[in-house]
């Protein structure tokens, strides 16, 4: 099915050009005909498959995945047996409190402070960046590293850029750093999370038995479809690299029951029109070249070993974290929040009695309900009657 797609891709290319492009993929990714067939053959499947495995767990590990699923109403679409559940996808949900007490903490000392947007409403134990700016920290939302460069060289103040997000966002500060072209007094304080290791850790659950992984297509840009190849190997769980578009999801889960049916487990790179077997080289090359893995906190999953990125000796005169004083801190969920459980697919948001009750997106208490990547926060936007029909809140 996928290299047929390609194949019309190539000649689409070749006969109208790139302009179109978005225009095509929305077309062919979206065809409802095309969803239903195979959505028929995923019915057919988990008939054939129901005396085998009485429920069908398939996490995808994902923000964008989720996104897809829930926006479009994927679950919906599958038989009572398969599940369709989300793992810790989203970079903002699993960034330490620790770290952002120490970032609102030196913004409340007079050190500018450059964030991203979806991390600035996160709380900490106490405060978020929001609440800092609210009491006269300089707070400043960007899009990326280069425009914290840009604003400050306009201006030598002392500041700190909050470097969060999985392997994507990566590059995209290492490469500016090997250039060493980084005005004075401006830092960077190292957040960046690697995957794998987190999905090891959901693997290695007792409690969390998965039938199927659907890998994160934006990562595998960097890492490489082999990066996954472990679930297959190790843990004999079917794995399929996706893309993001709703007939990209269905043919991920169409290709985990066909292995599950076969009894085999394997790596499929479905998202071959994007991700290469071994990635982005360049990218990881710059990578490489300024940090190391080392062993880190993940919030809600605790330290996990070779899981953060941390910079090299020969950077340290970037390196924000041998500056400053980082704080430690005790953190804990609020009581009864499912925010943890949610995020290592143990949980869905109905689980959690705060979930469209005191927790909304409007006024957040968990990390999974703030960031627009985060399970609850999707499903409070577009999770429509999936919520409803769960629980019946409304």
């Amino acid at each position: 099915m996928n290299r047929q797609w390609e194949k019309l891709y190539r000649e689409y290319v070749e006969t109208k050009g790139e302009k179109d492009l978005i225009k095509f993929i929305e077309n062919r990714y979206r065809s409802g005909g095309l969803i239903q067939k195979l959505v028929e053959k995923i019915r057919n499947l988990s008939i054939r498959l129901s005396s085998i495995r009485e429920e069908i767990l398939i996490m995808n590990f994902c923000g964008t995945h989720e996104h897809t699923i829930t926006y479009f109403g994927l679950r919906f679409l599958m038989p009572e047996n398969i599940k369709l559940i989300a793992g810790p996808g989203c970079p903002v949900c699993i960034t330490p409190a620790s770290d952002i007490d120490t970032m609102v903490a030196l913004a409340l000392d007079g050190i500018r402070i450059f964030t991203y947007g979806d991390v600035y409403r996160v709380k900490g134990s106490k405060m978020s960046l929001h609440d800092a700016r609210s009491e006269g920290g300089d707070i400043r939302i960007v899009y990326g590293f280069l425009d914290a460069i840009r604003i400050a060289r306009k201006s030598e103040k002392r500041s700190i850029f909050f470097g969060i997000g999985f392997e994507t966002t990566v590059p995209t500060v290492a490469s500016l750093i090997v250039r060493e072209n980084i005005p004075k007094g401006l830092l960077v304080y190292s957040s960046f999370h690697l995957t794998p290791p987190a999905m090891r850790y959901v693997l290695e659950d007792p409690d969390v038995c998965l039938s199927g992984v659907i890998a994160p297509g934006h990562v595998s840009t960097i890492i490489g479809a082999k990066s996954w190849k472990f679930v297959a190997e190790e843990f004999r769980i079917p794995v399929v690299v996706a893309g993001f578009e709703p007939l990209d999801v269905i043919i991920a889960v169409y290709e985990i029951l066909k292995q599950i049916l076969n009894n085999d487990a394997k790596l499929v790179n479905e998202y071959s029109r994007v991700v290469t077997y071994d990635g982005n080289l360049i990218a990881q090359k710059y990578i490489e070249e300024v940090f190391v893995k080392t062993t880190g906190e993940w919030r809600g999953l605790g330290e996990l070993p070779e899981s953060v990125y941390a910079f090299k000796d020969k950077f340290n005169w970037i390196n924000a974290k041998r500056e400053i004083e980082i704080r430690k801190t005790d953190y804990q969920y609020p009581a009864g929040c499912k925010c943890k459980e949610i995020t290592i697919g143990k949980a869905y948001p109905t689980d959690c009695p705060f979930f469209m009750r005191k927790c909304t997106p409007s006024n957040p208490l968990g990390p999974c309900m703030v960031s627009i990547e985060g399970t609850c926060s999707i499903w409070a936007r577009y999770g429509g009657d999936i919520w409803r029909k769960l629980r019946g809140i409304v």
